[in-house]
């Protein structure tokens, strides 16, 4: 308990810390942490939620996986499916449906390539625009947007029936809010607002009273099939049947949506990424065709979402005026009030109850936050917390101010043990480091001198140790650079992991331009040698994947290391490199986890040691966009030479490869291809070496 003597001086230490947290963290700076809180919050509310929907008034049709892989879309690009579809398109609108809104956008054709393939989809769109019930996208991200092919532009009717699909991105990449209007240049030159494409869609179904705000608050239903995806393959097989009684069940009164629902194209993080379920849980009823197993994870969790179901959840929230919504009591007033709360705890009870106190006064505001979050009302749920958090930390800071002194000597006792933010954690929770770990997914970089054995046996341990430490010091800097951290060094190989022990959702891309970081500092900087041997050359290989990653070992000797197949393969894919004559590979999940930000080729799939699924094996190139004009790597005639090579023509396959003499994966393949792989050959190569 707080002495008489010191009572005042407490309290008025107590009071300003109070204050100081809570103006903080009420400070319109950090709304981003009451975003934040909307991602918890979802996450915290998906329990409690039942698993029956309520009637969704928009459906989507989705361009799936299954779509690619049947017939006839398999093997086709999809500006060769408008025959299908038109076809689908017109049985939805003889079922009933409101309106049809485009979340993909066509800009090219086939018509002057095969005359009139075109046909029967503008005649559907020009028939569908007269009776305002359709509607196409278009996408702005540069002075000029992209567009429908002029064909499509003219059968809707220009911009009366276009309307854009961007989306809006918080700072942290997430998807919360969506837009009701843009600007949009009209022909005349003069701006003018624009309903988005949702609100048009709401608009045209029901003619809604929109609000008169930039954005809605997007409301996301949780639940599995809260908006039915209906497979484009299955539909036209439907229409095939002439099942006309299906469509009228399914789409009658339906806002319809015809978007990508793949595996990697046009997925967003959006608010619920926390609270995510299988994809297939909400597949809607099949009308024809079975769904192909194959396809069909249960176990699988992402936590990005088709682009479409913004767009489809934005159109219910716009129909049933149910979007979230954010109160007007100053956002200040909770978080000073909870600050202050936790501050008389820690000035009234010793430090062990005071601690009790303030987790209850916690679990009562997430309680809260909660409930009104079911009612559709936002709270500053982490705001709140952080401001209790804050003021505890202040005021227990201030009274003991002694364990400084503590935390400085742990930090300098495993400094060089532990990386630099397992021991902040270490020391904010005021306990030494304990075994332990937690699944994450990862990505891991796996490095390796190139004929180190051979180049050390002329060296002394003196000068071996030298040169190793030399570079072991500027390969740390430079995964430390990109965000990384060096696990642990193995003879002369550099184990480093991307995405831990703090988040990052760019870890892979972040690992990837550390080892062309990597390579390029050893291929131009030629100071880097094993004595008097020629310049050091590594390979490189990296895997994205889930790992157990934490405090791993003894009581008494342990380390912060990562373990499992993500790590394993790593390595592997470091060896593959001396079978194809490249410096650096990646699996296929690090090459889709970048996206765009990194130009790849492909090199080759592969079954590894130990694992019988094939993995695709990419090469990094280049930062998009950085591509060196004197580079010899020809991505695109590699590329047709590898074609060749899957179909068994290894003749010209051989020519293709040895078209490109300077390039050494080509040199490499092409010896391959003069060797013949064995028969029985189904398109993937063993790698039979560690």
């Amino acid at each position: 308990m707080l002495s008489a003597r010191n009572w005042r001086r407490d309290w008025l230490s107590g009071l300003a810390a109070s204050m100081l947290a809570a103006l903080l963290f009420a400070s319109p700076a950090l709304n981003g942490l009451q975003d934040l809180g909307i991602d918890v919050l979802y996450a915290l509310q998906r329990p409690l939620l039942s698993d029956r929907a309520p009637e969704s008034p928009a459906v989507v049709i989705a361009l799936d996986e299954e779509t690619h892989r049947r017939p006839p879309f398999a093997d086709k690009p999809t500006v060769m499916w408008t025959p299908e579809l038109a076809q689908v398109m017109k049985a939805v609108l003889d079922g009933g449906a409101s309106v049809v809104g485009f979340d993909i956008v066509l800009p090219s054709s086939m018509e002057n390539f095969v005359p009139g393939m075109e046909r029967p989809f503008l005649l559907t769109l020009r028939d569908a625009a007269r009776q305002g019930r359709v509607v196409l996208g278009r996408v702005q991200h540069q002075a000029k947007p992209i567009e429908p092919h002029a064909g499509q532009r003219i059968a809707v009717g220009q911009d009366r029936n276009i309307r854009l699909l961007n989306a809006l991105e918080d700072d942290d990449g997430v998807i919360r809010r969506h837009p009701l209007h843009f600007l949009w240049r009209n022909a005349d030159g003069t701006l003018a607002p624009q309903p988005a494409m949702a609100a048009e869609l709401a608009a045209r179904k029901a003619a809604p009273a929109l609000s008169g705000g930039e954005s809605i608050l997007l409301r996301f239903d949780t639940r599995p099939g809260a908006i039915p995806a209906y497979s484009l393959a299955d539909l036209l097989a439907c229409a095939d049947g002439n099942h006309a009684e299906y469509f009228a069940h399914h789409f009658k009164d339906k806002v319809v949506l015809i978007g990508v629902a793949a595996d990697v194209e046009d997925r967003k993080l959006t608010s619920m990424r926390w609270a995510t379920q299988p994809e297939a849980a909400g597949a809607a009823p099949r009308c024809t065709l079975p769904p192909m197993p194959e396809l069909i994870r249960s176990d699988l969790r992402r936590d990005s979402i088709p682009g479409v179901f913004i767009h489809a959840t934005a159109v219910n929230n716009l129909l049933r005026g149910d979007a979230l919504r954010q109160p007007s009591l100053p956002m200040a007033f909770a978080a000073i009030l909870l600050a202050v709360l936790a501050a008389a705890a820690i000035l009234l009870l010793p430090p062990l109850r005071a601690a009790l106190a303030s987790l209850v006064a916690a679990l009562l505001w997430a309680a809260i936050a909660l409930v009104a979050f079911n009612a559709g009302w936002v709270l500053p749920l982490l705001n709140g917390l952080a401001a209790m958090l804050l003021g505890y930390v202040l005021l227990v800071a201030y009274r003991f101010t002694l364990a400084d002194r503590d935390k400085r000597a742990l930090r300098q006792a495993f400094a060089l043990y532990l990386p630099r933010p397992v021991i902040d954690r270490m020391i904010d929770e005021g306990k030494p480091p304990a075994l332990g770990g937690e699944q994450r997914a990862v990505t891991v970089l796996f490095s390796d001198i190139a004929g180190f054995t051979k180049a050390s046996e002329a060296l002394s341990p003196a000068e071996l140790v030298a040169a190793l430490n030399e570079y072991f010091a500027a390969m740390t800097a430079i995964v430390e650079e990109h965000g990384g951290f060096v696990d642990k060094f193995v003879g002369d190989a550099v184990v480093a992991v991307f995405g831990a022990p703090l988040n990052d959702g760019k870890h892979a891309q972040h690992a990837v331009r550390a080892a062309l970081h990597m390579d390029r500092v050893l291929r131009e900087q030629k100071g880097f040698r094993l004595g008097q041997n020629a310049p050091i050359h590594i390979r490189i290989g990296l895997n994205t994947g889930p790992v157990l990653i934490g405090n791993i070992g003894s009581p008494r000797r342990f380390n912060y290391t990562a373990m499992g197949d993500a790590v394993n393969l790593a390595s592997r894919l470091e060896g593959a490199n001396k079978m194809f004559g490249t410096r650096i590979l990646v699996s296929d999940s690090t090459r889709a986890a970048c996206g765009d930000a990194i130009l790849f080729r492909e090199i080759d799939r592969v079954r590894v040691l130990g694992r019988d699924a094939p993995v695709s094996l990419y090469e990094p190139l280049a930062r998009a966009g950085r591509l060196r004009a004197d580079d010899p790597r020809n991505a695109a005639a590699f590329a047709a030479a590898l074609a060749l090579w899957r179909q068994g023509d290894f003749a010209a396959a051989e020519r293709g490869f040895l078209a490109l003499p300077n390039d050494p994966a080509a040199v490499a393949f092409a010896k391959r291809c003069a060797a013949k792989p064995p028969l029985g050959w189904d398109g993937v190569s063993d790698l039979t070496e560690k």
